[in-house]
């Protein structure tokens, strides 16, 4: 007998890492939040911090901890300019890495920007059954991780698999 996989509604949180962006020039942000809704998920925290490892650290370990919130999609701070700190904020806080984002991001961000893609440190990984995307800050960079990888992958109905059980173990 096979189970029927449906859609479930998802709490995702937002995280914008940039020393200049506010609410009202977040592209990359305004751009997530658009496509999560558009799927059916739900906004559940939206924060914007400068480039400071411990104040990003803190604000990504409180949603892991928040029952309440299922996904954080992180946005900026994954190049290799000196600011860029979001690896080593939130990496050490994930249990289980997927290193098949990163790598899989990489590879068709490729097709778009060339070999500028191997200076992002795009990963993604669980944390107290918390999935955390973390992406680089262009627009179309996080346009093309949610259409390409991420959005499929927070759908129960995607087949062969989706994160969906690894949120909500039986």
């Amino acid at each position: 007998m096979t189970v029927a996989r449906e859609f479930v509604p998802l709490n995702i949180a937002l995280l914008t890492v940039s020393d200049t962006r506010t609410e009202a020039d977040d592209h990359s942000g305004a751009c997530l939040i658009e496509k999560l809704r558009e799927a059916g998920h739900r906004l559940a925290a939206r924060s914007i911090l400068a480039d400071d490892v411990y104040r990003i650290r803190a604000v990504v370990a409180a949603w892991i901890a928040d029952s309440a919130v299922n996904v954080i999609l992180i946005t900026g701070g994954t190049g290799f300019a000196p600011r860029d700190v979001t690896p080593e904020a939130v990496q050490l806080l994930i249990e289980q890495p997927i290193a098949g984002f990163g790598e899989l991001f990489r590879a068709i961000s490729f097709e778009e920007i060339g070999s500028s893609t191997i200076q992002s440190r795009a990963f993604a990984g669980l944390a107290n059954h918390t999935l955390i995307f973390s992406m680089p800050g262009s627009t179309q960079a996080c346009s093309l991780a949610w259409e390409q990888i991420v959005r499929s992958q927070l759908d129960g109905r995607n087949r062969p698999c989706n994160f969906i059980q690894a949120l909500f173990p039986q």
